[in-house]
């Protein structure tokens, strides 16, 4: 079985635009900014051995707010800076008008990609920047790791990390996989 790190996208990967002290997806392509250091980063994951697979939860496509293409098109953005094996996405509108099993924090995104890459999900990661991340990595049995970007918003479970951003989180991860 592989070994996997699982990344949120907005906040983790690219630019997440902050309002009232909470993130929000670019609501466009030219505000998708993948942030400094993530090629870098998945560079060393993806040398270690590591599987990359993004799981992002995009609730504003099935609320109708933003179109799905546009979502694709972010992340055939993203695909030409990281050599991702797999991007997990749920469309699903939450605030409790979606009962699915993939809008983190459940793990339906993690175990989909499991089953489908042959990922043993003990010996695997998620990295996200909110609650809702690091609730599905434990849900899902995975090591976690928090990107602190200081929004409002308080933890519900302890990640077993904290980091600054995915370069800090790698090395974490680089170094606890040495064991």
């Amino acid at each position: 079985m592989k070994r996997a790190v699982f990344l949120d996208r907005d906040g983790v990967i690219n630019r997440a635009i902050t309002r009232d002290g909470l993130p929000f997806p670019p609501m466009s392509l030219a505000d998708f900014e993948v942030l400094p250091g993530i090629p870098e980063a998945c560079v060393k994951l993806k040398a270690a051995g590591f599987l990359l697979v993004v799981a992002t939860n995009q609730p504003d496509v099935g609320r109708g707010i933003v179109p799905r293409e546009l979502v694709e098109a972010m992340h055939t953005e993203m695909q030409k800076v990281i050599a991702l094996d797999g991007i997990e996405i749920c469309f699903h509108p939450g605030r409790s008008a979606s009962d699915c099993d993939c809008r983190k924090p459940k793990p339906g995104m993690l175990l989909r990609a499991a089953a489908a890459l042959n990922i043993d999900l003990a010996q695997s990661w998620m990295v996200g920047d909110r609650w809702r991340d690091v609730d599905c990595g434990h849900a899902a049995g995975c090591r976690t790791i928090f990107i602190d970007r200081g929004y409002m918003e308080e933890l519900k479970q302890k990640p077993d990390f904290s980091a600054r951003h995915l370069g800090e989180a790698a090395d974490i991860i680089l170094a606890q996989s040495k064991h």
